[in-house]
């Protein structure tokens, strides 16, 4: 019998693909296991990784309040201003930020013959870099160390304050005076009363306990109808140029914490900055924001 001819090209091409099969069915789950590697844990990790948070980005922080919220909390009594003195009042100034889809921030400030008050706001957006550890999760941590720094009490009510306090937490010493627990010391201190702006007597000094003159119901306390949690903190401060009172609401919402501050300050340390009214509207504003925040 003839023999077939024999083609070395064609065995080259054979052996080739031989090959390149036996590579291809080898090497795959070779491939397959490194990129599950590189995303924590494989395939079967990265199925359960943690949810990222809400926010991805963060709005201009000096745009949020309304006009109309800021007129209210920087008031300026019976002066006048021009449109340039009052846009650049009510414009703010934006922090410096190195980047603004995670931090961003801005401040505002009314200077009267009455006192001072300044307004502040910090809004952080939180990522976490831990596939176990979600955004939200990683925003509440960070949400627990303002809250126990500040040292509030834990449980709390986020009821409106009573015009006055009750008389199972004042106790009047004839003087025009009245002792009120410190709910986050528990400690007893004075407390001015008899005037509705919060002013003590004339010839009396502020008390030197920060917060003796809050009762119950406007001391430092959790609050639970704001956010997926919140804080208010109230301080009152004495220094030799006055008296200023800080209020600070701290609230989160998903992986996006907000600070607020406003703070108002008098020269004359008979007179002390109202805790209800300055409350009062640090509480409305940061409602209005997370508002807009949920939008």
């Amino acid at each position: 019998m003839p023999r077939k001819p024999f083609v070395p090209g064609a065995a080259l091409v054979v052996a080739a693909a031989l090959a390149a099969g036996l590579t291809a069915c080898t090497g795959g789950s070779s491939t397959d296991d490194e990129g599950g590697d590189a995303k924590s844990g494989g395939t079967a990790s990265s199925s359960t990784a943690a949810e990222p948070g809400r926010y991805q980005t963060l709005p201009e922080a000096c745009g949020l309040p309304a006009r109309g919220t800021l007129r209210g909390m920087l008031p300026g009594g019976d002066q006048q201003l021009s449109r340039a003195e009052a846009k650049k009042i009510y414009d703010g100034q934006p922090d410096i930020t190195y980047d603004t889809d995670r931090r961003v921030g801005c401040r505002w400030t009314r200077e009267t013959t009455a006192g001072t008050r300044h307004l502040s706001l910090d809004i952080q957006r939180v990522v976490s870099y831990d596939a176990a550890v979600s955004d939200d999760d990683k925003a509440q941590g960070i949400y627990d160390s303002k809250e126990l720094a500040a040292q509030i009490p834990p449980g709390g009510s986020g009821s409106p304050s009573p015009a006055t306090p009750s008389p199972s937490t004042t106790k009047g010493n004839g003087k025009g005076e009245g002792t009120t627990t410190n709910s986050s010391t528990g400690k007893k201190g004075e407390t001015a009363s008899g005037s509705p702006s919060g002013a003590s007597d004339p010839s009396a000094e502020p008390s030197a306990d920060p917060s003796a003159d809050l009762s119950d119901s406007t001391a430092p306390r959790v609050l639970d109808d704001l956010g997926d949690a919140a804080f208010l903190n109230d301080k009152l401060v004495t220094a030799d140029s006055g008296v200023h009172r800080d209020v600070t609401v701290v609230f989160r919402t998903s992986n996006v914490i907000v600070t607020l501050t406003y703070d108002q300050w008098s020269t004359d340390k008979t007179m002390l900055p109202d805790s209800q009214e300055l409350q009062d509207k640090a509480r409305s504003l940061a409602g209005e924001l997370s508002e807009s925040l949920s939008e």
